[in-house]
Parts: structure tokens; C-alpha cells; sequence
């Protein structure tokens, strides 16, 4: 009798803590959804709508966002479906096979096209840093199309085959949602799926070294010391010729085309306040690859409990994950849809004035900014 009795109470206390975690995962992700759906539609009007925020940077930022909102906006409300129709506290799936497939495989292919995104734009951040004549001259609107159109090919490569593959894209109970099933490495292709993210991710980082290093060693660069050029009548001869051309030629005493020591130098578009852009848009190029640097740590930061409780199921026969470590994890994964805009906002002060700039009525007066071109 006191077995029963105290079976019969433990089984309240369980069906409220379930029930409980239920509302808490109902309303993180409701939260997780919001969010993501306010920033990134924000941010993404923004891009849309300014001209001087469109360059190949921000055509990345802006497929970033969009990708993110369809995320939110699809795969999203079915997991709040499933956990809401589970009953007890519980998830179970409440529509088809063939609408959790579908599901399954847009969470998938929205997970590969950031993380291949992140790795093409580390690239194109290294060459704006390192060889930056040749980014300003072929990177033009046309070939971000093309890397976007090459990032979303390789994302659809990456999560159809699964498709094919029976019991592979199914609904998972403990994670509440449609998915890739990470078994056993000799059950399944888990292990080259789960191989190939971690791949592309260390890649990424891998690049982002490189471009620091880069940066690091041309900040031991010594200063040239300038020689000074001998004047007979304002015609200048020897050495520092050249350089007192330029000099004149930027003072306004000179006509005609530029010196060759300002070929590729940019200047302000206002004639009385003529300045050498150089080390501003370096500064820039600079914040926009912290920027984009660390949207990919936060990827990396918000995707690894999960994935290394993927490579626990790959590697270790029936490993018993803890649910409340794998749910946490899941739910990370998912908050990194509305974490793009938050980080861009924080670490772009161009975005920040652009963004008082053309919403003036709710973010204060607008603040005048230089126009930034290209030559």
C-alpha cells in the first residue's frame, strides 16, 4: 500500500514538470521567433531600402537574413505544433510523414547555408583585406549573385539525398522536431553528414586566422621615409618627384590626369574637403569582417552542444543523452536564427547610422554620412 501510494504521487509531480517544461519551450520559442522575425525583416528592409548599403558585403547579410525569416516563419510554428499536441507534457507529431520530411529537410538545408555562407564570406573578407584592388574590381553585384546561387546549390546537395533514405529525415520525440536522425556510425551516413559541417565551420575559422595574421604583420611595417625633391620653377626633380606631384595635385595646384601615386586612392566627393580615404576603408573593411567574424563564432558558439551530442549518438552505441542538456541544445540551435541581426547592429556602426538615417521618426534625427564609392 505504500508503494502504491507513493507511485500515485510521484505521477503528478512528473506530468507538471512536463507540463511546465512544455511552457517554458513553448514560450522560449515563441520569444526565438519574435525576435528573429522583427530583426531580421528589419534588417533586411534596411539593406533593401538604402543605396549606400548595397555592395557585396551586405548582399551576403541581406541572404543571410531572408533565409533566417523563412526559417522562423516555417520550420518554426511546426515544432511549437509538435510540442503543443503532444499532451502530457510531451511532443509528438501531428501531421503526415511527407509534411515532417519536407520540414526535416528545410531545417537541414537552412543549417548548410549558413555555414557555407560564412565560409564564402570569410573568403571575400580576406581578399577586401589582402588584396583589395582585386575584391573592389570583381566584386560587383553579378558575382555575389553567383556565390549565393553556388551556396544555395551546394545547401540543396547537402540535404536532398536524405530524402531518399528511408527512416533517415523523421520526427525525433526527444528533440520535439522533424530532423536528420543521428544513429550509430554504422546505421547510417550520419557520420560524413555531421563530418562535412564540422569541416566547413573549422574552414571558416581557419580563414579568419589567416586574415589576422595578415593584419598583424603589415602592423610591423615600417613607415617610408620621404625624400625631398629639389624645385627649379615648381618643376620637380629627383626622388621625392613623384611624391610632390601627388602633393600638389591634392593641394589644388595641379591640372590634368592623376599622379601615379594616386592611382587607386580614393578621395571625398566634396572638393573643400579633400582626404585620403585609404585607412578609413580599411578601418571599415576591418569592422565589417568583426562583424561577419563573429556572426560565425555565435553560429559556432549556438550549434556545438548539439553537435557534439550528434557525435555522441555517431560514435558511442545507445549513449544515453541527458534530455534537459539535449533540449537546451536544440534550443540553441534554434535561437541562432535571431541572433544575425543583434550581432550586425552591435558591431556595424554603419548600420546603426543608416539605420537612425532612414527611420528618423523613431530613432531620433537623421545624422549625415559621408558617401562611400568606388573607383
Amino acid at each position: 500500500m505504500a508503494n502504491t501510494s507513493a507511485l500515485g504521487e510521484s505521477s503528478p509531480s512528473s506530468h507538471t514538470y512536463a507540463s511546465a517544461a512544455s511552457a517554458v519551450k513553448l514560450a522560449s520559442l515563441g520569444l526565438i521567433t519574435g525576435v528573429s522575425l522583427l530583426g531580421n525583416a528589419s534588417l533586411s528592409l534596411l539593406l533593401m531600402k538604402d543605396s549606400s548599403l548595397r555592395k557585396a558585403p551586405y548582399y551576403f547579410l541581406l541572404d543571410l537574413c531572408l533565409a533566417d525569416v523563412v526559417r522562423s516563419a516555417v520550420c518554426f510554428p511546426f515544432v511549437m505544433a509538435a510540442i503543443g499536441g503532444g499532451g502530457g507534457g510531451g511532443s509528438a507529431w501531428p501531421y503526415s510523414a511527407l509534411c515532417c520530411k519536407i520540414v526535416a529537410f528545410m531545417s537541414v538545408l537552412f543549417c548548410f547555408h549558413v555555414a557555407f555562407l560564412l565560409f564564402c564570406v570569410s573568403v571575400t573578407r580576406y581578399m577586401a583585406i589582402a588584396h583589395h584592388r582585386f575584391y573592389y574590381k570583381q566584386m560587383n553585384r553579378c558575382t555575389c549573385a553567383a556565390v549565393i546561387c553556388m551556396v544555395w546549390t551546394l545547401s540543396v546537395a547537402m540535404a536532398f539525398p536524405p530524402v531518399f533514405d528511408v527512416g533517415t529525415y523523421k520526427f525525433v520525440r526527444e528533440e520535439g522536431q522533424c530532423t536528420f536522425e543521428h544513429r550509430y556510425v554504422k546505421a547510417n551516413d550520419t557520420l560524413g553528414f555531421m563530418l562535412m559541417l564540422a569541416v566547413i565551420v573549422g574552414t571558416t575559422h581557419v580563414v579568419y586566422v589567416k586574415m589576422l595574421c595578415f593584419v598583424y604583420d603589415h602592423r610591423k611595417m615600417k613607415p617610408a621615409h620621404p625624400v625631398p625633391a629639389i624645385s627649379q620653377n615648381w618643376t620637380f626633380h629627383g626622388p621625392g618627384a613623384t611624391g610632390q606631384a601627388a602633393a600638389n595635385w591634392i593641394a589644388g595646384f595641379g591640372h590634368g590626369p592623376t599622379p601615379p601615386t594616386l592611382v587607386g586612392i580614393r578621395q571625398s566627393s566634396h572638393p573643400g574637403n579633400r582626404r585620403l580615404l585609404v585607412l578609413d576603408e580599411f578601418k571599415m573593411e576591418k569592422r565589417i569582417g568583426k562583424m561577419y567574424y563573429m556572426i560565425t563564432l555565435a553560429f559556432l558558439v549556438l550549434w556545438a552542444p548539439y553537435i557534439s551530442a550528434c557525435y555522441l549518438r555517431i560514435f558511442v552505441r545507445g549513449a544515453p543523452v541527458p534530455q534537459l542538456y539535449l533540449s537546451a541544445a536544440v534550443w540553441m540551435s534554434f535561437a541562432q536564427a535571431g541572433a544575425n541581426p543583434i550581432i550586425s547592429f552591435l558591431f556595424n556602426k554603419e548600420l546603426r547610422v543608416r539605420l537612425r538615417a532612414c527611420f528618423p521618426s523613431c530613432l531620433g534625427t537623421q545624422t549625415p554620412m559621408e558617401p562611400y564609392c568606388v573607383i
